[in-house]
């Protein structure tokens, strides 16, 4: 798949790494165009770019900015009627132990509402940066679960296929608006990881019979 990355941060770094392993056609926009290059040019054939006109041929765009600056880092791309987007970000507070959204809405409702032309579909949001860079490698026993939620099902079904390609577990999780019940569990998972002091080795997975 053609995918454009907008953010060059830990996550932004792992999907890079991960979407480059897997054989796609990645391109990388950021803010710190300095970063952005470095990091592309670690990867042969990825391609570091301007944010304006980065999705024009993406057929996915993965958004791995904070929650605060994700509608103007979409905004920054142009126009992107008919793009799948990746919301990977959680709102959560200045020192990560809340979430500054919920119960009546979600980030990833108010992110699709800031680009209504696109189908926003959330996933990977549940992940440590640690377990995306290490991917499919992270644990011997079983796969790691990436949870998909979106309203429109066939830019789901290319979500579950990228996070397959990846070698992640691909789970269904519903419409968007269950994105309600994904961000809290992201949330949860940073208590457990940092909080709680027990690291990122604590991320879930969805336990299904093969």
């Amino acid at each position: 798949m053609k995918i454009t990355v907008i953010g060059a941060g830990n996550m932004g770094a792992g999907f890079v790494k991960q979407l480059h392993a897997a054989g796609h056609s990645v391109k990388l926009a950021s803010r710190d165009a300095a970063k952005s290059a470095a990091l592309a040019a670690k990867y042969p054939g990825v391609q570091h770019v301007p944010a304006q006109g980065a999705a024009a041929d993406a057929e996915v765009v993965v958004l791995a900015v904070g929650y605060g600056d994700a509608p103007a880092a979409l905004a920054s791309l142009g126009d992107l009627s008919g793009k799948v987007v990746i919301d990977i970000t959680n709102p959560l507070s200045a020192d990560y132990m809340s979430l500054t959204v919920g119960h009546s809405t979600s980030a990833a409702e108010q992110i699709a509402q800031a680009a209504p032309k696109s189908h926003v579909v959330k996933a990977f949001n549940t992940l440590f940066a640690a377990v995306l860079d290490d991917g499919a490698n992270f644990s011997k026993a079983a796969k790691v679960s990436v949870f998909v939620a979106g309203n429109n099902d066939a830019a789901k079904q290319t979500v579950k296929q990228l996070a397959t390609s990846m070698g992640f577990d691909a789970v269904d999780a519903g419409g968007l608006n269950n994105a309600r019940y994904l961000e809290p569990l992201a949330g949860l998972n940073v208590y457990f990881g940092y909080g709680a002091g027990q690291g990122t080795g604590i991320s879930p997975a969805w336990i299904r019979k093969s």
